[in-house]
């Protein structure tokens, strides 16, 4: 049995879970999600609990038991309380700015770079260099600080770019400099 799969998951007093088939809506005070679940789990709700069970014992219901049910507690913990990814800006010059709900990069490129959210994704900027991209969605906010880290990844020589708060970057040594063929 899946150890994930059988824990339950809790539902606060403020959001709604509607079951329909293998269709799931969450709503709560952040917004609103859905998501189809595969034929092979099934959810269940009893009071202020969820349950998600499989239907039989086959290899594809063990894989997809786990799965789902995170997938669901991620759902309410969402509409719920959010979710939040920071990144840190390093690097002489770089830096970040919100202009409407925008978020514009200064990387050392001949440009800004722009980057427009998604909906419901919001950008704060804290210090210039600390950027917070918050939502209810976990998939979406992952996904778009993931895209706002490719604009320039930390490099392993100097350590300058855009990573993850906490996030330990592998440095290299550079070249000696003063050797040379005689």
């Amino acid at each position: 049995m899946s150890r994930i799969g059988k824990r339950p998951i809790t539902v606060p007093a403020k959001v709604q879970v509607t079951i329909d088939g293998t269709k799931v809506v969450v709503k709560g005070p952040k917004g609103e999600l859905s998501r189809n679940l595969p034929p092979n789990v099934i959810v269940t709700q009893e009071g202020e609990t969820l349950q998600v069970t499989r239907r039989d014992e086959t290899r594809t219901s063990r894989q997809l038991h786990g799965l789902s049910r995170t997938l669901v507690a991620n759902m309410v913990e969402g509409v719920s309380q959010g979710f939040q990814r920071r990144l840190e800006i390093q690097g002489v010059g770089y830096r970040a700015q919100v202009q409407g709900r925008n978020l514009v990069l200064n990387m050392g490129y001949s440009h800004q770079v722009q980057i427009d959210p998604p909906e419901g994704v919001q950008f704060a900027v804290e210090n210039n260099t600390n950027v917070i991209v918050s939502g209810y969605d976990k998939e979406i906010v992952g996904n778009t600080a993931a895209k706002i880290r490719a604009v320039r990844p930390p490099e392993p020589y100097k350590g300058k770019g855009i990573r993850y708060a906490g996030e330990v970057v592998r440095r290299k040594a550079g070249k000696t400099g003063k050797g040379g063929k005689k």
